[in-house]
């Protein structure tokens, strides 16, 4: 009987940890981190406060359980299951696929919500700084950056700078995620800037791609 409770424990532990953590997330990304307090996240998990500190001692610590969680989020891991000598083989399809993970952030409630928490703390969260600087934005570019230089290697796409290219191509991805959270705050259409996700890769592809020469012989 003892083993079975020592088993179960953690196991019931962690799922409180865990609604304790959605809970928050909901919360800060809603009403905004400096305005959620503890008593807010206990009276929403319908537990006391002295409860909740059981599992974290402060409101800090929280956020920064959460804020790890934004290095597991789907636009850091675009990349992460292939190498760029194989990606780079896929072309226009590739940033396709890059394009539709950002369109679908704005349709996946956890997502949308690590994305708006980053947004809302950037300017008074250093650790946050760093993982926008590095995840989000540096690891992505540099990683398209050498996709694209392989795709000039083999004659796939224009000569260029790549990395000015993959700047050019991932800037606008943010402005129309942001535009989709937006509109759907404010309870409006997002279809006119859903399609643009499309309509950028379509764009960007016909003005990078290199048209083969027929050889006359």
């Amino acid at each position: 009987m003892n083993e079975q409770s020592v088993s179960s424990s953690p196991t019931k532990g962690s799922k409180t940890k865990d609604k304790i953590l959605k809970i928050s997330l909901k919360l800060f990304s809603t009403k905004g981190y400096k305005a959620t307090t503890v008593r807010d996240i206990a009276g929403a998990m319908d537990m006391k406060q002295s409860a909740l500190y059981n599992h974290f001692k402060n409101k800090d610590e929280i956020l920064e359980t959460l804020v790890s969680e934004l290095t597991s989020s789907a636009i850091v891991t675009i990349f992460s299951d292939k190498e760029a000598s194989e990606l780079y083989k896929q072309g226009k399809s590739l940033l396709m696929s890059i394009a539709t993970t950002f369109k679908l952030i704005g349709f996946d409630g956890q997502n949308e919500a690590l994305l708006k928490l980053l947004m809302q703390e950037i300017y008074r969260n250093e650790r946050i700084r760093e993982i926008y600087n590095e995840y989000f934005y540096q690891e992505n570019v540099k990683k398209l950056s050498s996709i694209f230089f392989m795709m000039m290697q083999d004659e796939m796409i224009k000569s260029s700078d790549p990395l000015l290219l993959a700047n050019e191509f991932i800037s606008p991805l943010f402005f129309y995620q942001m535009q989709v959270s937006l509109l759907k705050l404010d309870k409006k259409s997002t279809s006119s800037v859903v399609s643009m996700f499309e309509k950028h890769v379509d764009f960007f592809w016909d003005n990078i791609k290199l048209e083969k020469q027929e050889t006359l012989f």
